[in-house]
């Protein structure tokens, strides 16, 4: 797979990707080209993936047998959960992409032993461009808001990044069942540059 045909996967998520058991379930919200399914068939991962407009993730993954690819607008008010199953995914990943309503299903959607692992952009990003709508972009320590009392956060950025200049929020949380609460992972802290 070529990524000039799909993106670049976020540094953030291979950061914490290889953490999840292979044959491991993850769900890619919001998924767009498919950047980050690709990501997971590296890793060896199993992929369900929705977006309101499949089309463009379908013409690479189509013939996929470990990928599950689902036609959903998330904005509908419909709860994620009523198409995907809460507890379930070893990892949930999410990327410029915020849809406040289903913060909890995507919360929820992550399973006892699972990761969270969810960037987007934040309140100050409009001073570099789009997104620009407060509605779109997440106030400081909303995701750590978004984890408690549920999961466990281990990394949490709310930072200016360049190239481009962007602001940005992201987090990986774990379940409350995830061998990181038990045993805090062994590998470098700081993020490759981006």
């Amino acid at each position: 797979m070529k990524t000039a045909e799909i993106g670049e996967a976020s540094i953030w998520v291979k950061r914490f990707l290889g953490s999840v058991p292979g044959d491991g379930q993850v769900l890619d919200v919001a998924c767009g080209s498919g950047r980050h399914i690709a990501a997971a068939l590296e890793d060896g991962l199993n992929v369900t993936a929705v977006d309101r407009n499949i089309e463009r993730a379908k013409a690479h993954f189509a013939a996929s047998p470990a990928v599950q690819l689902i036609e959903m607008d998330l904005e509908t008010g419909a709860p994620l959960n009523e198409a995907l199953p809460a507890g379930h995914f070893d990892a949930v990943i999410v990327t410029n992409y915020l849809w406040r309503p289903i913060l909890p299903d995507i919360v929820a959607a992550v399973a006892p032993n699972g990761l969270l692992i969810y960037e987007t952009f934040g309140i100050g990003n409009e001073r570099f461009g789009k997104p620009s709508n407060p509605d779109f972009l997440l106030r400081p320590g909303e995701l750590i808001d978004a984890v408690h009392g549920k999961l466990t956060p281990f990394f949490y950025e709310n930072a200016q990044l360049n190239g481009p200049e962007r602001i940005v929020q992201r987090i990986c949380a774990a379940g409350p069942h995830h061998e990181w609460l038990r045993t805090p992972p062994v590998f470098p802290v700081e993020p490759a540059p981006n």
